[in-house]
């Protein structure tokens, strides 16, 4: 038996974690792990990309573009949001709008895309050379 969330409760899995992520982001990162915040928003992204493409993409690469363009433009957004809150505020809460915070982002995005197309290669090359497999033998999963 197969179950599967249904679209709403992707939707509201991902508005609750998103909501986890815009509050975090929005806090001062504590003294301990100041010296690996690039390394975290590499990590970050690269989480919330393959979180994103398990949940809604699947093997379908113009969703998977489509997540990877929204995670970008969301941590352009998030950073100018750090900058602005402060002013907002009147209080500094985070540091200001960081350019290499984005690019840390963006490396975290492809550095997912990259395991992303090569998994999607793999299986399509698997299910190639093995025509009689379902595509859930395919992907690993038993049926």
């Amino acid at each position: 038996m197969k179950q599967s969330f249904k679209l709403w409760h992707k939707i509201l899995l991902t508005g609750a974690a998103f909501t986890v992520a815009i509050a975090g982001f929005m806090l001062k990162l504590p003294s301990v792990f100041r010296h690996i915040d690039k390394e975290m928003h590499s990590l970050f992204y690269f989480l919330a990309a393959a979180f994103l493409n398990i949940l809604f993409a699947k093997r379908n690469l113009l969703v998977h573009a489509l997540i990877f363009a929204l995670l970008y433009a969301f941590s352009v957004a998030i950073e100018y949001a750090q900058e602005y809150s402060n002013s907002f505020l009147h209080k500094r809460i985070h540091g200001n709008a960081d350019p290499e915070d984005i690019y840390h982002n963006l490396l975290g995005l492809i550095a997912f895309s990259v395991l992303w197309i090569l998994y999607i290669v793999i299986v399509f090359v698997y299910k190639a050379l093995n025509p009689k497999l379902s595509p859930d033998d395919a992907a690993g999963r038993k049926p």
